[in-house]
């Protein structure tokens, strides 16, 4: 029986955060703690938050509150923790300590101050887009600038060799899929984002250390990597290679063990030729295409300071489809953004009806801390928000159930995931995970991480129903 203190990671928000998670619990083995499943048997817990919009930072407050009704002395990390500090601490005294990202590295330190009693002063916020020198090289060492993701000189012994790159991560849930992240942080300044402020500069990894990382996961049964950061089409302009990107997929879709790689959060704007080829032509690279859109109304586009419309954004689908006509398209749209009017609202929709998406998320907008949308005028009705949010939700609902159903009688080659019953469920090549549908796929002889070849015989709203072929 180990005697060692037990801490609980509990991660919120999206797949980076996920990352971070198990970057986080790597070093929390090696400071000498035991990591627990269940935060009832833990003596810590760890809430990695999410600040992204009202709902998710509503959530990580419920899960914090949560965690300390269980008997466990609790820590806030992550996204919110790092955008609020102090702020948070103060008004959130069931928190033991709120720990920035500068934290990350002296976790083990944090976590035995919790332990032994002794306050942990929460940071005040900084605007971390001013914080990271100008070499990738040196945003990766410099002391007392903590980039989660990356580590630099700091990574802890027995994590992985010493020799080549080193793997700082330590899986806390099984299954054949999983993230890998390119970057962190973000240089857009997208008007109603408030990501780059607490999230900092872009940074890309070393594609050594991915490829690395991706050998590493491999090694440990995932078969799907997904690759995540604020904005995959950044990744290598910081390291003097804007094609960072495409030279990087053959390598990753060669690692053995290896069967899929998906690319997350393009921005249509930066998804250019050679990156469409790359992701449609190159073996082992699902034909998917997370773009983010956020609107098809020019005026909309320009006061998001975001660029494209409709025409532009629909011939980026048609350059996609034209290399691969089954290849899968997903979206998120902000409704009721300040000044949009009904023309813009209608614009949208157009642009949805012909845009044939798998998978559409629709999001009211509210005024986000430190966005410079928050300032502007031309502020809708809540009231009127609310409305065109249903009306595009209801809308959304209906054409991808089409598109979904366009895809009866054809192959899909399915990830399979989960026993189901008497048949498995999975997710073809035009779904990622969580967001996008699933499989159903019947048939004899099949094992769970295998990707076989199915045809489709029915849908079900975005889901699939498939026989073995």
């Amino acid at each position: 029986m180990s005697t060692r203190r037990k801490v609980s990671l509990i991660t919120l928000g999206c797949a980076r955060n996920e990352v971070d998670s198990e970057e986080l619990a790597a070093r929390i083995e090696d400071a000498g703690w035991d990591l627990a499943e269940d935060s009832g048997a833990a003596d810590v817990v760890v809430v990695n938050t999410c600040g992204f919009i009202e709902a998710a930072k509503k959530d990580s407050i419920d899960t914090l509150l949560a965690a300390h009704d269980s008997g466990a002395k609790v820590v806030a990390a992550g996204c919110m923790a790092e955008r609020y500090g102090r702020e948070l601490a103060e008004a959130l005294p069931e928190a033991h300590a709120v720990i920035g990202f500068d934290d990350y590295t002296a976790i083990g330190e944090r976590l035995d101050d919790v332990m032994a009693g002794r306050a942990h002063e929460a940071h005040t916020p900084r605007d971390r887009r001013t914080l990271l020198p100008i070499s990738p090289v040196e945003r990766t060492s410099a002391p007392g600038v903590a980039i989660p993701g990356h580590g630099g000189t700091d990574l802890p012994d027995g994590i992985a060799p010493a020799s080549g790159p080193r793997v700082l991560r330590r899986r806390l849930g099984g299954g054949p899929v999983a993230p890998l992240k390119l970057a962190s942080g973000c240089d857009r300044r997208c008007t109603f984002c408030a990501i780059p402020a607490f999230r900092g500069a872009y940074v890309s990894r070393p594609p050594a250390e991915v490829l690395e990382e991706a050998r590493w996961l491999a090694g440990h049964g995932v078969r799907e990597l997904v690759l995540v950061s604020e904005n995959s089409t950044s990744y290598g302009k910081d390291l003097g290679d804007l094609r960072a990107l495409e030279k990087l997929l053959p390598g990753l879709a060669s690692v053995d063990g290896i069967e899929r790689v998906r690319v997350s959060y393009l921005q249509p704007a930066e998804t250019r030729p050679g990156l469409i080829e790359a992701i449609c032509g190159t073996p082992g690279v699902a034909p998917y295409f997370d773009l983010s859109f956020q609107h098809a109304s020019g005026p909309v586009l320009r006061s998001m300071r975001r660029f494209g419309d409709r025409e532009r954004f629909l011939d980026l689908l048609a350059q996609i489809r034209a290399l691969a006509p089954e290849a899968g398209v997903r979206s998120n749209f902000i409704v009721g953004f300040p000044g949009e009017s009904e023309d813009d609202f209608e614009e949208l929709a157009a642009f949805l009806s012909a845009a044939r998406l798998d998978a559409i998320g629709v999001f009211g907008y509210s005024d986000e801390d430190g966005t410079e949308a928050a300032n502007l005028d031309g502020k809708l009705d809540p009231a009127e928000v609310a409305r065109r949010v249903e009306e595009l939700s209801s809308l959304a609902e209906e054409l991808t159930a089409q598109r979904a159903e366009d895809r009866i009688g054809t192959e899909v080659r399915v990830l399979l995931e989960d026993k189901a019953g008497d048949a498995f469920e999975g997710r073809a090549e035009h779904q990622a995970p969580e967001v996008d549908g699933t499989v159903l796929v019947r048939g004899a002889g099949l094992a769970l991480g295998e990707i076989v070849t199915a045809r489709v015989t029915g849908s079900d709203g975005v889901d699939l129903v498939a026989d073995l072929s």
